[in-house]
């Protein structure tokens, strides 16, 4: 097989492998209750939102593992440049959106504090 073959082939298998895979990036909850004026029920109702982000995170990284991992497979005959490309396109990928929800979930836990410290005094 001559190489422009095997790119379109590996080409054609990588994205069928990302349509077999539709992984669903989860939303940043919009709003968080604020610490500083918010009552108890509403600050439960924020550590549920933020558990199931979490949630809906965890599914997302376990998604987009197992693409990677059938999108590697697909493209075992990929020249080592190409895998060392792919790697560190998962890599920023995965750890942009693991990034993004400790961001959310600390914001939450100092909207906690705020709450805590107001109820304590």
């Amino acid at each position: 097989m001559n190489k422009i073959t095997k790119t379109a082939f590996s080409l054609a298998l990588a994205c069928s492998a990302s349509v077999a895979f539709a992984c669903d990036y989860p939303a940043v909850p919009k709003v968080l209750p604020d610490g500083t004026t918010a009552n108890k029920e509403e600050m439960l109702v924020g550590v549920k939102v933020i558990a199931t982000y979490q949630e809906k995170m965890a599914e997302y990284l376990s998604c987009i593992e197992a693409s990677e991992i059938v999108a590697t497979q697909a493209l075992a005959d990929d020249d080592e440049q190409g895998k060392k490309q792919r790697k560190s396109m998962f890599d920023k990928k995965y750890n942009a959106a693991v990034d993004e929800q400790t961001r959310t979930v600390e914001e939450f836990n100092a909207e906690i504090r705020a709450y805590k410290s107001r109820s304590s005094n």
